[in-house]
């Protein structure tokens, strides 16, 4: 049986969305071949905690925890917060804040912690890798980001132990959409380019799971050209079987699931919501995960506080249990490149979802190859959306190919590759 080793800071308990990828990859891979351990942070500060998610976890899988610097804790002194009181990641780059403590501690952020805030987790999980590496013989590394430092300490264990590193794009790296609005200084980018660089010349495959950004980043670096691969989020089949659905209520359940931030705000959807509701039709909307200031702002003055229901965060099979029950589902895209984990569990729901992006040709794609739902500009009322809402019918073959089951797969073809070289 051949070896995996998997670094990824978030892992249960952490209820962070970007840990199901790794999370159920690492379930299915052994029925392809190869036994996977992780290598993680002992406790993950800043997000949520799903104890459900451990259940998941097979008691044979080896696990290595590490401690790690956490410059949260320090954050909410600076900020006035209590030490145990929960951040809520929308609100940590909210442009709608002007205190000058919050503005401070955004160019701290942005300038002074590079890759990203998990930096200080880099030293304790080299020390640990390296240990565990010289006692344990692996065929590859693949390290899942962002954070991105993950990808620096992949990169390191593969140099020092030369074993091939195949590096994750959850998310983009260096121009990553939450950078957009916010000044970092010329040595910070500087500095952040030439990790990413060193990291994608060190690989010996490369996962997107967007082809969007697979393009992007093989147009700015060609040496991917021939070792890049895109492995999509996916959703897995065991999480939708023996559902029952609650009672049918005459009502209309619009869902959200996951953070959404204010440059995602669709304002003018939320006065065809007022419209539709002041016409008489019973509407609801549903958040699950942190809402933003902008967002909570406008549908406020929107008349929409009494129809609107802010969940916060919910354990997964909850989650899972809000989209099937839900009337509709929505998503909205950060940028061309971006192609939200919940939209492919949205899928499998089998229920019409209406996204909001500019220009996010590849969901758009998506949607109208599994007859699905559309997506439409964020200045647009959406009105459209509700006129054809009875026509789309989810083809369920068009998604199987999204199962995690099947993508765990394809990545063990690619470290078979990669071994056969």
């Amino acid at each position: 049986m051949n070896r995996v080793l998997f670094i990824s800071y978030y892992w249960p308990p952490s209820g962070k969305a970007s840990i199901h990828w790794p999370l159920k990859i690492i379930k299915y891979l052994p029925e392809f071949g190869f036994t996977p351990s992780v290598l993680t942070v002992a406790e993950d500060t800043f997000s949520q905690k799903d104890l459900s998610l451990l259940d998941q976890i097979d008691k044979n899988l080896e696990v290595i925890k590490t401690n790690a610097f956490e410059p949260f804790d320090l954050y909410k002194k600076f900020l006035g917060k209590d030490k145990n009181e929960q951040l809520v990641a929308s609100e940590t780059i909210s442009l709608t804040n002007k205190g000058l403590a919050h503005r401070i501690s955004i160019w701290i952020r942005m300038n002074l912690f590079v890759p990203d805030a998990r930096a200080g987790w880099y030293p304790y999980a080299v020390k640990a890798g390296t240990s565990f590496l010289r006692k344990n013989k692996f065929d590859a590394i693949v390290s899942i980001g962002p954070p991105h430092t993950t990808q620096l300490i992949g990169m390191r264990l593969s140099k020092l132990f030369s074993i091939p590193h195949i590096p994750v794009f959850i998310d983009p790296w260096v121009d990553i959409v939450y950078y957009k609005n916010f000044k970092r200084s010329r040595l910070t980018l500087a500095l952040d380019n030439y990790f990413e660089k060193s990291v994608i010349k060190n690989s010996s495959q490369a996962v997107f799971v967007t082809e969007t950004m697979k393009d992007d980043f093989v147009k700015k670096y060609p040496v991917l050209q021939n070792k890049s691969n895109v492995l999509f989020w996916g959703y897995d089949e065991d999480e939708f079987v023996n559902f029952t659905p609650s009672a049918t209520k005459d009502e209309i359940v619009i869902l959200h699931s996951g953070n959404i931030f204010d440059f995602q705000n669709p304002v003018n959807f939320w006065k065809t919501i007022k419209e539709m509701i002041s016409g008489g039709q019973r509407i609801r909307l549903k958040f699950t995960g942190t809402v933003s200031p902008g967002i909570m702002q406008s549908i406020a003055s929107n008349g929409l506080l009494e129809h609107t229901d802010y969940l916060g965060f919910l354990p997964y099979d909850k989650l899972i249990e809000e989209m099937q029950n839900a009337t509709y589902l929505m998503v909205c895209p950060t940028e061309p490149r971006h192609l939200p984990g919940k939209l492919f569990e949205y899928l499998r729901t089998g229920k019409p979802i209406i996204a909001f992006g500019d220009d996010n040709d590849e969901v758009e794609n998506i949607l109208k190859a599994a007859n699905a739902g559309a997506l439409f500009k964020y200045s647009s009322d959406a009105k459209e959306f509700f006129i054809n809402a009875a026509k789309y019918n989810t083809d369920m073959n068009a998604i199987k190919r999204f199962d995690r089951r099947n993508i765990s797969r394809s990545l063990a073809e690619i470290i078979k590759k990669i071994k056969i070289k």
